[in-house]
């Protein structure tokens, strides 16, 4: 199997950027949330892992991962556990950032799709959103909304807890030469030199998905903090 990186950052800690990053450094394809929403089909593996892992059965990393050469963000990170076990060589990448900066980046995007309506009772998500959401609301409950955060998203402090816990939980059980604990604002040059690749020549580092163009590209309503915050 070609699954060369594994991610274990929640996302909004700059899991896109990072996707992006491990792509142009020839780690591609790599699976992120935003891949499900143009290809649903792999939906259906996911929930096949999600049983299995509440089963207690062997999950199936060949049918999700068979070509592809990293993963970050959920599904994945969901498993992440299982997926530092199964791929002992593999390096990984813990994506972190401060806990309350966190929450307000992802209160203002990702746990935004756990509310189909604004306050106002209008529309929160732009209809071709509605429909691709519909797909992905078993996956979504099962490894982020009940899976991650136990129904209770809106809990700022149990929410923070969840993020620090699982920051403190990655660095505690996964060796330290296997771990690069990360800010996608430190660039090419800590990534790089952990994966043992070169950096791009004079190319920025990518950065995308602050909360701006995330509501661009999903939402109806506009960003709580104009501007946005950081990926």
């Amino acid at each position: 199997m070609s699954l060369r990186a594994i991610g274990v950052g929640f996302g909004r800690t700059g899991t896109l950027s990072l996707k992006l990053a491990l792509e142009r450094l020839g780690f591609a394809p790599c699976e992120h949330m935003t891949n499900l929403f143009a290809d649903p089909a792999r939906i259906a593996l996911w929930l096949e892992a999600v049983r299995r892992k509440n089963a207690g059965e062997p999950i199936d990393w060949e049918a999700l991962f068979g070509g592809y050469g990293a993963t970050v963000d959920w599904p994945g990170v969901f498993f992440w556990r299982e997926l530092v076990a199964a791929f002992p060589d593999v390096k990984v990448v813990l994506t972190v950032r401060d806990p309350d900066r966190w929450y307000a980046s992802a209160a203002d995007t990702i746990l935004r799709l756990n509310e189909p309506r604004a306050a106002d009772g209008s529309p929160a998500l732009a209809p071709e959103v509605v429909a691709r959401r519909t797909l992905l609301d078993p996956l979504l409950e099962a490894v982020l909304f009940q899976g991650t955060f136990r129904g209770r998203v809106a809990d700022r402090a149990f929410a923070t807890g969840v993020f620090a816990r699982h920051v403190a939980t990655v660095r505690a059980e996964v060796p330290a030469e296997r771990l690069l604990v990360y800010e996608v604002g430190q660039g090419w040059a800590p990534l790089c030199r952990f994966l043992g690749v070169a950096a791009p020549e004079e190319e920025p580092f990518p950065r995308v998905n602050d909360s701006s163009s995330f509501h661009e590209r999903v939402m109806y309503l506009p960003p709580a903090t104009p501007g946005g915050t950081a990926p």
